[in-house]
């Protein structure tokens, strides 16, 4: 019973998706129609338009700047910066395998951690040497055997990225972890059912400015810790995103055009991960062990076993 320019922005949008979804139309195109709305009315919303998207079995194109409605209510997302695709894949996969610095920073509460590092390897061990720090942390090779091998020469810059969620200051973590880390703690944000711990990996940083050192952990308490303490952190590798520095792409990507395999060369054979097949006339090398890098994108049906073997190691 009330005139349009009686009612608040939040209700006119409301009343216009109403207006809107009446025509029954075959695709429903959305520019931030939650944006006028209060957080308690945006999560009902939320799901209201999920809902209705299953009934209607409709399209819907959906433009938003809010993370949390791209990764709720979107099957399929396009991350876009000043007017380019960066990403498009399902919110779990751009979540997991971000392509890009950008999809990386962009996803995320908090925001992932980026530190300036450099890689050198040592046979089986590859230390990262953390730029600004005194911190060097030693991991295995096959934790990061889709990186290419031109970035382990001690001197390239790469971006480290790693989620708050998969740093922990959890004592018994942290006891059980072998990639430690020093943590100068500068202050805290209590959230409830989690803590944001905020601290910085150069001992003279503040932790407060956005730096290449700075770190945000995500917790479940503040285990004790008071502000301007030293800690370790257990970082976890396993988790770890790498960017080149500068194009800013992944260098561990879900799928890596290319990996480095060890094999064995014996009387002309070939051998690594249990397979083994006779070298072409035109390659002669002595016996003992190689290390191969072999890319996918020339792989062809004779090689689909090879192709299937390297996905999985």
């Amino acid at each position: 019973d009330r005139k349009p320019r009686a009612m608040s922005g939040g209700q006119r949008q409301r009343v216009a998706l109403g207006r809107a979804l009446l025509r029954n139309p075959k695709v429903m195109l959305l520019d931030e129609p939650l944006s006028n709305l209060d957080a308690k009315l945006r999560a009902a919303m939320r799901s209201e338009i999920a809902k209705l998207h299953e009934e209607l079995k409709t399209t819907f194109i959906y433009v938003t700047h809010d993370q949390i409605e791209a990764m709720t209510l979107g099957t399929r997302v396009v991350v876009m910066k000043l007017g380019r695709i960066m990403q498009m894949d399902t919110p779990k996969n751009l979540y997991d395998y971000p392509e890009n610095l950008f999809v990386a920073g962009f996803i995320g509460t908090p925001q992932m951690n980026f530190f300036d590092a450099t890689l050198s390897r040592e046979k089986e061990v590859v230390s990262v040497h953390f730029i600004g720090t005194e911190s060097v942390v030693k991991v295995p090779r096959s934790t990061l055997r889709k990186v290419q091998p031109q970035y382990y020469d001690g001197t390239t810059p790469v971006i480290v990225g790693l989620r708050g969620e998969h740093i922990s200051l959890d004592p018994e973590k942290v006891a059980q972890s072998k990639t430690l880390i020093d943590v100068k703690i500068s202050h805290f944000e209590e959230l409830g059912n989690e803590t944001y711990i905020y601290g910085d990996l150069n001992m003279d940083g503040s932790g407060f400015e956005d730096s290449n050192t700075r770190i945000i952990i995500k917790g479940t308490s503040n285990y004790g810790l008071v502000k301007g303490q030293i800690t370790k952190a257990a970082f976890d590798f396993t988790k770890v995103h790498m960017f080149d520095k500068t194009t800013e792409n992944s260098i561990n990507p879900r799928v890596p055009s290319m990996n480095l395999v060890d094999a064995t060369i014996e009387n002309g054979v070939m051998s690594f991960g249990g397979l083994s097949f006779e070298l072409p006339n035109a390659i002669q090398l002595a016996n003992g062990e190689y290390e191969v890098t072999i890319n996918f994108l020339i792989l062809n049906d004779n090689y689909l076993r090879l192709f299937q073997l390297l996905l999985l190691l």
